[in-house]
């Protein structure tokens, strides 16, 4: 299992098909940072429902203006190419799993 990380060149093609939920993110970014354990174990739990995939808004910021992502961290759930439900902030794995079991 790994996380694939998004650009402009692969975001569309990635989110076409399953449940994915992308992680609006950046280095420098504490909130973001504490994240990526829970993401991680989210994960590893979930592989087999959904992708986790990553947004760096430095390096791609024109798919963070796309969603208007204003404040990071930011997750956004994909289904079939389109965004169902936004979160701002840090969430916790069963909240994570409580959100996304809607779409699966």
């Amino acid at each position: 299992m790994s996380t694939i990380i998004l650009n402009d060149g692969n975001f569309q093609n990635e989110i076409s098909s399953w449940v994915v939920l992308v992680d609006f993110w950046a280095e420098w970014c504490g909130p973001c940072q504490m994240m990526l354990p829970i993401l991680a174990d989210f994960e590893t739990e979930m592989w087999d429902k959904l992708k986790v995939w990553k947004v760096n808004v430095d390096e791609v910021p024109s798919i963070a203006q796309q969603f208007r992502i204003m404040s990071i961290p930011t997750l956004i759930v994909f289904k079939d190419g389109k965004p169902v439900e936004q979160m701002v902030w840090v969430k916790q794995k069963e909240e994570l799993k409580t959100i996304v079991q809607k779409y699966l």
